[in-house]
């Protein structure tokens, strides 16, 4: 079992930056996959960052590359997502996961998530 808790959400204003951190435990992070999905009101859930266990391959979606940037620290169990230039519609709740096994880095398939941490983009 992987425990997953996200922290660094709040209310930012359009333009501005945050960074959101997720700390895991439970498995050898080192061997696990991680992702950051978001969901808004009334929306699914939407992959915004993967990176695989080992190494530097990433991947975004078109809606948040280049202002976002998925990093993590094997070091410490941690996965981060720094996000930039916010817009309005980036406001959601976002989730840490979670993932063992060789899968694409753009695969939405995940094993593990977190309590989710909320990020509002005021206008």
């Amino acid at each position: 079992q992987v425990r997953l808790v996200e922290s660094g959400g709040g209310l930012v204003q359009t333009g501005g930056s945050l960074r959101l951190s997720c700390a895991a435990s439970g498995r050898s992070f080192s061997i696990l996959g991680m992702g950051w999905f978001r969901q808004a009101p009334g929306k699914g859930r939407e992959l915004v960052a993967s990176i695989i266990p080992i190494g530097s391959s990433t991947y975004y979606p078109e809606s948040v590359r280049s202002r976002f940037t998925i990093t993590r620290d094997n070091a410490k169990n941690t996965v981060y997502l720094r996000m930039n230039s916010l817009k309005p519609e980036d406001t959601a709740v976002y989730y840490c996961a979670a993932r063992v096994g060789p899968r694409p880095v753009m695969s939405s398939t995940y094993d593990y998530w977190g309590q989710g941490t909320q990020v509002t983009v005021s206008s």
